[in-house]
């Protein structure tokens, strides 16, 4: 882990232990899994269709709504007085699938206060409205982001209402990692003139890497580390081996946990463990093929899955434990829209043992998934009411 990295979580940890937990007034569930009762609190609702949040220094959470509005919730008081809207975010494009995103905070952010969102933007060409995938920063000082910039822009834009990806991620050099649908144009993700299907790699102000796997390649968008994805809604960094792992939905079955290599090419839509929509034919050429990668686990039928953390509390957040849930030390948690589930995986290594689904219709569309910085587990919920969750271990 990073100087910066290690700052930022220790800046979040020790405040948010310090100061009021951002509860609501409404009353709490006490729910039962394999390994450990859990105690649910809602931090807030009132969130239309939120899709993505961050951790602040202060112990505050920023939330996104895909309506287009960035949430900043109070760590220090509750119910509709903890939601400030952040102003100065750019013209968003709420279409389909799309609108604003994912956010990320710099690993610097203590010190540079850069803030990182992706949206769906929109342009009219050919006279067609077009939409595409953005990926802009600015500072963000209270409640205000100034000198925002674009770094980022998905080519080509589409007329399509689907399948933005959109997660981001940074890794322990400082990369910025982007994930970016299909947009419902399948045959594109093999396609490296341009980004439909792809995970891009960037540095911290847009610039591409020397060493991004196809840079010198005449014809090919440099930008792009890895291909031949779907829809990727889920991604994190993984803490002990610092790999980005993401996940993404197949189409009828064949969702994917994958993890992200370099150059590497993951299949869609040559092969895939899904089928079409409605009558269940054969997509491309099966499930396997040499020089394509196969996922590291797959879901028949499909979850929806949206949203993915690692859970860990080791290091910095071993102190706080009594706010977490210990019973899932090293499992990743993923949210499921269809099910409306809580998904924990085992993993040893590159392995998955064991997946448990949890919270079965409780709460509504689960649209991601964060592990606190106090050890609790946040979640959102995909609805015009949304709300963010906190989950702790009940110990009563």
């Amino acid at each position: 882990m990073s100087f910066h990295h290690w700052l930022l979580r220790a800046s979040i940890a020790f405040l948010i232990f310090f100061l009021t937990p951002m509860i609501s007034a409404q009353s709490p569930k006490v729910l039962q899994t394999d390994r450990v009762d859990i105690r649910a609190e809602v931090v807030v609702d009132g969130l239309s269709h939120p899709w993505g949040m961050a951790f602040l220094p202060s112990g505050d959470l920023l939330i996104t709504e895909r309506s287009g509005r960035l949430l900043r919730v109070s760590s220090k008081q509750s119910g509709d007085n903890s939601k400030q809207v952040v102003t100065g975010l750019p013209a968003v494009a709420v279409h389909g699938q799309g609108g604003l995103l994912d956010v990320a905070l710099h690993p610097n952010f203590v010190n540079n206060q850069l803030l990182y969102f992706s949206f769906s933007a929109e342009e009219m060409l050919g006279g067609l409205k077009k939409i595409g995938t953005i990926l802009a920063r600015g500072r963000l000082v209270g409640t205000s982001l100034s000198n925002v910039e674009q770094i980022f822009a998905q080519h080509p834009k589409v007329n399509s209402r689907h399948h933005f990806g959109s997660r981001i991620v940074f890794d322990n050099a400082g990369y910025l990692y982007l994930t970016l649908g299909d947009r419902g144009q399948k045959g594109q993700a093999q396609n490296l003139e341009n980004h439909i299907g792809t995970v891009i790699r960037l540095h911290d102000d847009g610039r591409v890497p020397a060493d991004n796997p196809f840079v010198g390649q005449k014809g090919v968008a440099t930008e792009i580390f890895s291909y031949g994805h779907r829809n990727q809604q889920g991604a994190f960094l993984h803490p002990l081996t610092g790999e980005v792992w993401t996940h993404e939905h197949g189409p009828q079955g064949g969702d994917e946990l994958n993890v992200i290599e370099a150059g590497k090419n993951y299949g869609w839509p040559v092969i895939t463990y899904g089928v079409n929509y409605g009558s269940g034919t054969k997509i491309g050429e099966g499930s396997a093929k040499e020089g394509m990668e196969q996922p590291l686990y797959y879901w028949v039928p499909s979850i929806a899955p949206s949203g993915m953390t690692y859970y860990d509390v080791g290091g910095n957040g071993a102190a706080f434990m009594s706010n977490g849930i210990s019973a899932w030390q090293g499992n990743v948690l993923i949210g499921s829209l269809k099910f409306q589930q809580l998904v924990r995986l085992v993993v040893d290594g590159r392995s998955i043992v064991a997946e448990e689904r949890m919270v079965s219709g409780e709460f509504g569309r689960i649209r991601d998934v964060k592990t606190g910085p106090d050890g609790a587990v946040y979640l959102l919920t995909d609805a015009s009411n949304g709300q963010c969750i906190r989950l702790t271990e009940n110990r009563n």
